[in-house]
């Protein structure tokens, strides 16, 4: 358990009142249950930094007109194969839902798809939509970004260039799906908002000062904030390091290429940094049914893994394990054992609930 302040919260419970929170400021039904389940997905999953903590932010990014309910994806352009999507500026969570759909079903038609989403709200974890994928046998990949939101200095510099630019990739083998799910960031702006907030703390090189010092202190990013409510990424003089030094950095760039300036939604930078962020996805998905290999992908693919994950480990108790495995195992744990949130973040979201007229669960 960890070493910090938290509130243990059961999932469904949770789930009802961030439910209950889309509801009050105009989202419908459906909208409100994908943005809730979504976020405490992410949560289960052990990514507190996509989940829960960021409702609060979302709220006052609705209330201020930088994201609005009820929007659809916008057909820009339909080359059968490959589509173009205006998300709009809708809550991502349900928009990218909706546009993966699409893809799903133009590869299942056609063998292969690609589609880019232009100006999505937060879409949140990325994992979750190609685990959307995997569900229809899909193999997908998805480079991410986030125009106006420059978070992340490039290898060899200190002033921010990069958003956080998240890639996720998932392969459906049968009994053992793999799914890929990373920041090209150390860490994820969430998580610095997590560890603001009385949680995880930060890896001590995470972050970097203008001076070029490596830091941990959340403070770096967002400059001085209070115990419980809003965290600026713009007011701290620092910026969240790439990961891999020359390699993350690369990725990043690539994402910011791919997903924001050839969907024609924007990169990080160099542009006026947005009220709120926007993300840009390239998403690729391919049917293995269709391309005649589905049957020794899938001999080939479990004979891998099963070679891979029996490498000798350091620790014993620790074997090797594969992509989307920990999340898996997470997943198991907190909906038999409750969410731990920080006290900090409970107490923002009870705040949030409260002023909404939404009830709050007894933790």
């Amino acid at each position: 358990m960890p070493d910090y302040n938290t509130v243990n919260v059961p999932a469904p419970a949770l789930e009802d009142m961030i439910r209950g929170i889309f509801l009050a400021i105009g989202c419908a039904g459906e909208e409100a249950g994908d943005i809730a389940s979504h976020l405490v997905g992410s949560n289960l999953a052990g990514h507190d930094s996509h989940g829960v903590v960021r409702v609060p932010r979302y709220v006052d990014w609705h209330k201020a007109g930088y994201l609005h309910a009820g929007r659809k994806p916008e057909v820009v352009t339909d080359g059968g194969a490959f589509l173009l999507l205006d998300a709009q500026f809708g809550f991502g969570h349900a928009v990218t839902k909706q546009g993966v759909a699409m893809g799903i079903a133009r590869a299942k038609q056609h063998g292969a798809a690609v589609v880019a989403l232009r100006n999505s709200g937060h879409c949140g974890r990325i994992g979750t939509y190609a685990e959307q994928a995997l569900a229809e046998d899909l193999i997908s990949i998805h480079f991410v970004n986030v125009a106006g939101s420059f978070l992340v200095a490039p290898y060899g510099g200190v002033d921010r260039r990069f958003s956080t630019a998240p890639i996720a990739i998932g392969v459906p083998l049968e009994g053992r799906p793999v799914v890929l799910d990373f920041a090209t960031s150390l860490v994820a702006e969430g998580k610095v908002l997590v560890a603001s907030n009385g949680g995880k703390p930060l890896p001590p090189d995470a972050l970097i000062e203008p001076d070029g010092r490596f830091s941990g202190d959340p403070h770096t990013l967002y400059g001085d904030y209070p115990q419980v409510g809003a965290r600026i990424p713009g007011n701290g003089p620092g910026a969240i390091r790439a990961f891999g030094d020359h390699k993350g950095s690369g990725l990043a760039l690539m994402c910011e290429l791919l997903a924001g300036a050839f969907t024609g939604g924007g990169t990080s930078g160099p542009r006026d940094q947005r009220g709120c962020i926007a993300n840009g996805l390239l998403s690729i998905y391919l049917s293995p049914a269709h391309f005649g290999t589905e049957a020794e992908f899938q001999r080939m693919g479990r004979e891998y893994l099963e070679w891979v994950t029996g490498s000798r480990p350091i620790d014993p108790a620790s074997p090797v394990m594969l992509p989307g495995e920990p999340e898996k195992r997470s997943r198991e744990k907190r909906l038999r054992e409750g969410l731990p949130l920080p006290a900090d973040i409970w107490e923002d979201l009870r705040r949030t609930a409260t002023s909404l007229g939404v009830a709050v669960p007894a933790v």
